[in-house]
């Protein structure tokens, strides 16, 4: 078994830091909620940290590395992975990490961050479709939930950016940031509801994906829960920011995030019913166990929202829903990551291992 370095491993960051995004935004009152929040935090923050350093030491020792994952039809899509664990660690500065920081601190690391990962997300939204258009050789059968890592990227911009926009300077220069903002919604809401298509009529027409690549279906949430979120943070300024329509924008993100909450809800059942389908026939592990986290929480954030803005005991419980499978996801991701490891620990090297068809990566490191 050999444990290949990939950007797919910025997932564990995601699934990481996003616990500390949604204890303390819950609706209801969790006690020690901010405590265990915190330590996720602190958790997420050397673990960005220590997979960065892996990074940059793999393409150190092998210049090509990048061009040959950028060129993997596969791992290409998983680039989205850094960007948006770069601000979700950003995220959770605001949050909890003042707690240690100190307000300036956390903030300046908070605006580093979502800067450095906007500019990463946007370059993976154009770059890596670019790509996949002009050099991807991809089957009818190839479309994954991983498809959506490069696109959703802004949508996290939008929504970690949200926190940003009270700290700019009032007038012009927030105002377009929260417009800019608004601006990587619909980037990300048009070009996620095209890929979800695709993935839609790969599921219907070829079946259920690859054992080692099943788990990337509950990306889906991540792009729907994330929107949710983002529509409600954002509205939520609007009214003070832009009055002129304002009041618009944030009758917005109900109108839009009850539906979307609703067909989340039809996604939940249906990963969770083709995920129990492939337990039954043996589901290998594999970084792809980290898709049970991150996209789950962000349908917790979502519902959250969802409950803030309507006052609903609906929202409440579905929040807290989410936050369990969010727990229970995180446990199977590490246990998960751990066994990986444990298994061959003198070969968990950088050297990726990478297949002509884009796929087997993923399923080489089970063995």
């Amino acid at each position: 078994m050999s444990i290949p370095y990939g950007p797919n491993w910025y997932t564990a960051t995601m699934g990481t830091g996003i616990v500390a995004l949604v204890l303390p935004g819950l609706p209801f009152h969790v006690p020690g909620a901010t405590p265990v929040a915190l330590v996720f935090w602190l958790a997420a923050c050397p673990l960005l940290v220590t997979t960065a350093t892996v990074m940059l030491t793999a393409i150190r020792q092998e210049r090509s590395l990048l061009r040959r994952q950028y060129d993997d039809p596969v791992l290409s899509h998983f680039y989205g992975a850094p960007a948006m664990a770069l601000m979700t660690v950003g995220a959770g500065a605001i949050g909890v990490g003042r707690e240690v920081l100190g307000d300036s601190t956390a903030l300046g690391l908070a605006a580093v961050l979502w800067a450095a990962g906007t500019v990463l997300g946007l370059w993976t939204a154009i770059a890596v479709p670019y790509r996949a258009i002009t050099r991807h050789q991809v089957a009818d059968d190839g479309a994954t939930g991983g498809w959506l890592m490069p696109v959703v990227p802004p949508m996290v911009s939008a929504t970690t950016g949200a926190a940003l926009v009270p700290y700019v300077a009032a007038g012009q220069a927030r105002e377009t940031l929260l417009l800019v903002c608004y601006a990587f919604f619909g980037l990300t809401v048009v070009a996620g509801f095209l890929v979800l298509n695709q993935l839609w009529q790969r599921l219907v027409r070829h079946g259920a994906l690859a054992p080692a690549a099943l788990p990337t279906v509950w990306i889906v949430l991540g792009f729907l829960g994330q929107s949710t979120t983002a529509a409600h943070h954002l509205g939520e300024l609007a009214p003070t920011v832009v009055p002129g329509y304002g009041h618009a924008l944030s009758m917005f993100a109900v109108c839009y995030g009850v539906p979307v909450w609703g067909f989340t809800v039809l996604w939940t059942v249906l990963a969770l019913a083709l995920t129990v389908r492939q337990i039954r026939d043996g589901l290998p592990m594999a970084p792809t166990w980290w898709s049970f986290t991150f996209p789950i929480g962000t349908v917790a954030t979502g519902s959250s929202a969802l409950a803030a803005a309507t006052g609903l005991t609906l929202f409440e419980v579905g929040a807290g829903l989410a936050a369990l499978g969010l727990l229970v996801g995180w446990i199977a991701a590490a246990y998960a990551t751990v066994r990986l490891f444990r298994r061959s620990p003198e070969r968990a090297r950088t050297e990726p291992v990478l297949q002509p068809d884009g796929c087997k990566w993923i399923v080489e490191v089970q063995h």
